[in-house]
């Protein structure tokens, strides 16, 4: 594996550990509400704060506000490396349906089978009959069905979608964004101020009447109406850096995004002040010239240079392959689907112990993530399970004679980094030949 695709696998495992680390951490957040939100009542804060513990530490609250401002767009960013080549090798018809199969499934097995067993130790806070019985009668009485982290899912494939109706119409437009995002590798700034500029446009109509943190539900059907268009862009701006290839442009492992990965740390924690400290005077009820302006400046700010940070930290950092690394790019998709089944039921435990909050946390969250990567290991042994996570069958691996590190996930969507294979024909070979 190359150094540039070793870096994405970890970067893209970091970015999942930290997907389960924000939803472990909201029980203790300082700004929880005071007591568990009614199950039956509007505007259901539970979907938000599904479980509200009474032990609360506010550095959680600067952790989940800043993993908030930016996670997302990296993993849409991540997303889209690999779209472009992949519609290159397989065409629109196999690409769209190996995606239906591979995020499609899923997301309805998510959204039937696990988001109702991640939400009744919710419901049992506040039950006055916790039976399963009457918990089901009164989650089909929903004016909606709780979509939890599954929303990723069907917003990704939405993407997809799209990205396969512009191939099919526009074969050459994923060769003309490469070239459009050729130069950023030797201009990292100004394709920053680009991504800046087109996300403003976008973003503070939105802003306007949409606060960050504010959803919309249609069905099963949930999205952040202010933060979606963001998702696109951060999404296309991914297709268009992989159309131009994995080792070269802003993914070279030693080009300038890399060597000035410091100064965009910098800049990050920079970006994330200018957005909290209003942010927080805003929430509290301050009323301030300007105090949206700076909000607004310093959330656009903050998450592409995030992202630059994080991508250029990973390709400078990443030298050699490490065991654990690869295990957990293995299992990054299961993951992030049965991820919400344990947080849930482990903070709902959690709730007559008396520890402190950094301690339940802690525990909720190596929990969780060790149940689900188990989970996941486990379900990959099944022919069914490793198709749907993008893994090869057992058998095959063994008929091989070795394990090749493959990359699990949402392909593009958990881990857009997996050996190329008679089984599905994705990796960074075969897409620096799409």
């Amino acid at each position: 594996m190359s150094r540039s695709s070793l870096a994405l696998s970890n970067l893209r495992g970091y970015a999942i550990v930290m997907v389960v680390a924000f939803h472990a951490f909201i029980a203790y957040l300082g700004s929880q509400p005071a007591s568990p939100l009614p199950f039956d009542e509007p505007p259901f804060g539970w979907r938000a704060n599904p479980i509200v513990d009474s032990a609360r530490w506010f550095g959680f609250d600067l952790f989940c506000a800043f993993q908030y401002i930016y996670l997302m767009h990296l993993l849409f960013f991540l997303s889209g490396l690999f779209v472009w080549p992949s519609l290159s090798r397989k065409g629109a018809r196999t690409f769209l349906y190996d995606r239906l199969v591979r995020i499609g499934v899923p997301f309805a097995v998510g959204l039937y089978v696990l988001m109702p067993l991640s939400y009744y130790p919710v419901y049992r806070v506040t039950a006055v009959d916790p039976s399963w019985s009457a918990f089901w009668s009164h989650w089909i009485a929903l004016p909606f069905w709780p979509s939890g982290p599954m929303w990723f899912l069907w917003i990704l494939l939405l993407f997809n979608v799209t990205a396969a109706a512009l191939f099919w119409l526009a074969p050459r437009a994923g060769e003309a964004l490469g070239r459009l995002s050729g130069k950023a590798g030797l201009y990292p700034g100004r394709f920053f101020l680009a991504l800046v500029s087109i996300s403003a446009v976008a973003y503070l109509p939105l802003s306007a009447v949409f606060a960050p943190w504010e959803w919309a539900q249609f069905g099963p059907f949930a999205l952040q109406p202010s933060l979606a268009p963001q998702y696109a862009i951060y999404f296309f701006a991914g297709l268009g850096i992989g159309a131009f290839g994995l080792e070269r442009g802003l993914l070279e492992p030693d080009g300038m995004l890399a060597q000035r990965c410091w100064r965009w740390l910098a800049g990050t924690g920079a970006a994330f002040l200018l957005w909290i400290v209003p942010t927080a005077l805003i929430v509290n009820g301050t009323s301030l010239p300007g105090l949206q302006i700076l909000a607004d400046l310093g959330f656009l700010l903050c998450a592409p240079s995030a992202c630059f940070a994080l991508v250029g930290l990973f390709l400078h950092t990443t030298r050699r392959h490490r065991p654990v690394l690869e295990s957990l790019a293995d299992n990054t998709y299961g993951i992030y689907l049965v991820h919400y089944v344990f947080v849930l039921w482990l903070q709902y435990f959690l709730l007559g112990v008396a520890l402190f909050a950094v301690a339940k946390a802690a525990i909720v969250f190596t929990g969780a993530l060790a149940l689900s990567w188990a989970t996941t290991a486990a379900v990959c042994h099944l022919p069914i399970g490793a198709r749907l996570m993008g893994r090869k069958p057992r058998e095959l691996v063994r008929a091989r004679g070795r394990r090749q590190p493959v990359i699990a996930g949402l392909d593009p969507a958990i881990h857009p980094l997996r050996k190329k294979s008679s089984y599905d024909g994705d990796g960074p070979a075969g897409q620096a030949r799409g």
